[in-house]
């Protein structure tokens, strides 16, 4: 039998559809997708591509903390991007905010992400 819990935090946005920040499953916690929304405002924090990318982070690493972790207990992460050629910020902020080794990652092209945000991560963390 697993032992399946919900992961909550004020510090990072409400959902806004029918899902969960996080769910833990026994020692492995599966994030849902974070947009770069201000948590106390639920709006986006500009259109600059790299405050948008450091708010995703923020935003992910609160549910991470939520859930007893940290960023460097992502072993998956995967980065949804309106414009691939904004990739290499991607790396640029992920080296601030994570340690060696890196998660796993996959990065994908997509036409159109909520609330108009540019970047999108989810991820998989086992603690």
């Amino acid at each position: 039998m697993t032992n399946r819990a919900t992961i909550q935090t004020n510090n990072a946005p409400m959902a806004i559809g029918t899902y969960s920040q996080a769910i833990k499953v026994n020692n492995t916690v599966y994030l849902s997708g974070q947009i770069p929304l201000d948590p106390s405002v639920m709006q986006l924090v500009d259109t600059d591509i790299e405050n948008q990318i450091c708010q995703v982070l923020e935003n992910l690493q609160a549910v991470c903390y939520a859930a007893g972790g940290d960023l460097n207990c992502l072993v998956k992460l995967n980065v949804f991007l309106t414009n691939l050629d904004n990739f290499a910020l991607v790396n640029k902020a992920m080296e601030k905010y994570f340690a060696k080794p890196y998660p796993a990652r996959a990065a994908i092209g997509v036409a159109a992400l909520p609330m108009d945000a540019a970047v999108e991560m989810d991820g998989i963390m086992v603690i």
